[in-house]
């Protein structure tokens, strides 16, 4: 009995695995987090920038002829620390360097955190390598010092020179200083204030902003989340600090079904790089895309006097103009609704980024093309 109770166990199991397996596939709805697709009003970064003097470097600082800035903070500096320089003095320095400083302040940060700070050359030195930032006080919007940095400047390049000539391996005037800025004053935020908060989508997008407030409506009750446009989604949020630190973290973790980033072509004329993201959709549409090419070169003809004549030899240029237009056939590009169609249907056309760059621009205003292009 054992035996057969079993064996008609393991027949039943195999006959619902098997009817499992015919079953419809269901896609996975795509979900986001609030926190990807939306931060706080109010709580935000900001920027401060400061102007100091890098000290320590082995004679590849600003020539001061060229930067009479340096040597006058050079002197202005000395003057606050007691050390008056005869007027009319030239100095000659080679280990200093006028430098920006800049650094991000982020949000509810406390005197006494320490910040990373960028520094850069607005000199000609040639290498701030091994040079030391002197105490720079950085400064907000309204002028107000909100931050001091001061330490060594670590520079990922590296270069050499010698008997004219020179090599060199990433960028050499400008680096940065870990935990280099030390927090002085506090940026005061609105989140601790009594009243609503706000969240402000990342994207403006009608229905993102209402999926997020029926997604947030459903976890804390009817009237919590009231979307007032595309952007910006009213909260009603507790008013204890700790009840709305509490709020706030679990309404950021909530996830958002159906939520989808607009389609956009992002371009870097620059560099010919071609992003885009899933959401971006390609009509049928013939493409004819031909290279054309013009071709300047010059040669040097040299042209001699006559025996006797006195005359002088003469060198001329003669320059040649090429004009090549390679034919470029018509090519059918089949409709994609997957990003993965759409990325065969260009490579179909064998053309380079720059080229590619050309042909998005003319499938949009075809309107084949149905994303945005954004152009950096």
């Amino acid at each position: 009995m054992d035996c057969r109770f079993r064996f008609r166990f393991c027949i039943i199991r195999f006959l619902v695995l098997a009817s499992c397996a015919w079953l419809p596939f269901t896609p996975v709805a795509q979900a986001a987090r609030v926190k990807d697709l939306a931060t706080v009003q109010g709580v935000r970064n900001n920027q401060l920038v400061g102007y100091g003097l890098v000290v320590g470097l082995d004679g590849t600082g600003d020539q001061t002829t060229q930067t009479p800035f340096t040597t006058q903070s050079l002197m202005s500096m000395l003057s606050n620390l007691g050390i008056n320089v005869p007027p009319g003095t030239r100095l000659q320095l080679k280990n200093v360097a006028a430098v920006m400083v800049t650094a991000t302040l982020p949000p509810f940060a406390q005197p006494g955190q320490q910040l990373d700070v960028t520094v850069s050359s607005m000199g000609n030195a040639k290498s701030l390598r091994g040079g030391t930032l002197l105490m720079t006080p950085l400064k907000g919007l309204d002028g107000q010092v909100y931050a001091i940095a001061q330490g060594s400047v670590s520079v990922g390049g590296a270069g050499a020179s010698a008997a004219g000539s020179r090599t060199q391996v990433n960028h050499l005037s400008a680096g940065r200083i870990p935990s280099g800025a030390t927090v002085e004053r506090e940026v005061p935020t609105p989140f601790s204030d009594d009243g609503v908060l706000r969240l402000e989508l990342t994207t403006a997008d009608f229905s993102t902003a209402r999926a997020m407030a029926d997604a947030i409506n459903r976890n804390f009750g009817a009237g919590t989340a009231t979307a007032l446009d595309g952007r910006v989604i009213e909260l009603r949020a507790p008013s204890l600090p700790d009840e709305r630190v509490a709020f706030m973290a679990q309404v950021e973790n909530l996830e958002v079904a159906g939520s989808r980033a607009p389609a956009r072509v992002v371009i870097n004329a620059r560099t010919g790089s071609v992003v885009m993201n899933q959401s971006v959709r390609l009509a049928p549409v013939a493409v004819a895309h031909g290279n054309l090419s013009v071709s300047v070169s010059a040669t040097p003809v040299i042209s001699q006097p006559a025996p006797f004549s006195g005359g002088q030899t003469v060198v001329t240029q003669r320059a040649d103009i090429e004009v090549k237009q390679a034919g470029g056939q018509i090519v059918h590009l089949d409709g994609g609704a997957q990003l993965a169609d759409v990325v065969k249907a260009l490579n179909m056309l064998g053309a380079t980024p720059q080229d590619l760059i050309s042909i998005l621009q003319a499938l949009k205003t075809a309107g084949a093309l149905t994303a945005e292009l954004e152009i950096i």
